[in-house]
């Protein structure tokens, strides 16, 4: 188990903020044994709780590309066919992973090709499960074409307590299907756009793994 990267400025903050706090306490009320103990006890799950979300673990992923593999860690919210009017113009296959600040955050390539769209939206940071997140939110938009021709569409979308969405990708640049394309700071949403057609292999409420659980199946 690593941290990832875009956490070391966090948890640096965190780790200040613990220093100066303690310091006060055994300044000011040193004697006071409950409220320096409490103060140890909410220090210490303070920095676990920061150090947990910004865990990067290792993983063997296994590519296909006749296989859509998932770009998120969280659950599976929605599963419908809608129309996706931002770069497809027209009906497709939407999954939508939720991700909550307990889940690791990294995003990762759902399949290998080119980048033939990318946009990024500043927005609101309505809950992720809002149903008009997707389209108000802070929230990036790529869409990557593979060598057989499909195109798959990913959005990252920001939720209530999200202020940050990082990519590494542009328009343009070859990735390949599991390797991070990004990263999402606490809760948020990911949402996938499928060609109509597309064998689904999740349902609604299932606990899925970036790069590890396949999302889906081309026709």
């Amino acid at each position: 188990m690593t941290i990832h990267k875009e956490g070391y400025t966090s948890i640096a903050i965190v780790v200040l903020v613990i220093f100066v706090a303690n310091a006060l306490v055994h300044y000011f009320i040193a004697d006071n044994t409950v409220v320096v103990w409490a103060v140890y006890v909410l220090s210490f799950l303070l920095l676990i709780t920061i150090l947990q979300f910004f865990r990067s673990p290792k993983r063997r992923i296994k590519t296909d590309e006749n296989l859509i593999l998932c770009p998120a860690d969280g659950k599976v919210v929605v599963i419908e066919e809608t129309e996706e009017s931002e770069y497809f113009c027209d009906r497709r296959l939407q999954v939508s992973i939720f991700m909550s600040p307990v889940n690791v955050h990294v995003n990762r390539n759902p399949v290998s090709g080119i980048v033939s769209f990318f946009r990024y939206h500043p927005g609101k940071y309505l809950v992720a499960w809002h149903p008009k997140s997707s389209t108000l939110n802070e929230r990036t938009s790529i869409a990557v074409r593979t060598s057989s021709g499909r195109e798959v569409l990913f959005r990252q979308i920001a939720g209530a307590m999200a202020r940050r969405i990082v990519w590494y990708v542009q328009e343009g640049a070859e990735v390949k299907q599991g390797e991070e394309f990004g990263f999402i700071k606490f809760g948020s949403r990911v949402d996938v756009f499928l060609p109509l057609g597309t064998q689904v292999d999740v349902k609604i409420g299932d606990k899925v793994s970036g790069g590890l659980t396949v999302l889906g199946r081309f026709a």
